[in-house]
């Protein structure tokens, strides 16, 4: 397992499809995930810090799982099967719940678990960044500083 950061999220063009782009924390491949508005927004409303008025799915997670006295661990990216992603949650001591890596995240996010994936899944889906094209990393990291989670409301 390796573990990942959360770069942002963005819309994909010319289709509108959210992703979640998250990077290695020690190494250099991207993992680009398509996920949904949904969840584009809590992730996208978690880095900027927006607290909305009543909780979110996400959130409500998140105060289940202490209410319980059920941290969560890490979240492990576990299997890429058919272009879809999948998950786990580790909670407490021996508890492995699968859920979207999109969710996984969010949660992830909001109580500071650490993002971590299979090397196979890297292999088959991570992409390397070419030195030419880290500036358009940089544009997506400023375009990441402009966009609005409403941005991702359907």
């Amino acid at each position: 397992m390796r573990e990942l950061s959360v770069v942002g999220v963005r819309v994909e063009l010319p289709s509108n499809q959210p992703i979640v782009l998250l990077r290695e924390v020690d190494g250099d491949r991207y993992l680009p995930i398509w996920i949904g508005a949904v969840e584009a927004t809590a992730i996208a409303y978690e880095q900027q810090g927006v607290k909305p008025a009543r909780p979110l799915t996400h959130d409500l997670l998140r105060d289940i799982l202490a209410a319980l006295d059920a941290p969560l661990k890490a979240v492990e990216i576990t299997e890429l099967k058919d272009n879809v992603f999948y998950a786990d949650l580790l909670i407490g001591e021996d508890l492995r719940v699968s859920a979207r890596p999109s969710d996984s995240i969010a949660l992830a996010l909001r109580v500071g678990a650490p993002i971590r994936c299979a090397d196979e899944v890297l292999t088959e889906a991570g992409i390397v960044i070419p030195d030419e094209q880290e500036d358009e990393v940089e544009k997506f990291r400023e375009f990441l500083d402009q966009v609005r989670p409403e941005d991702f409301a359907g």
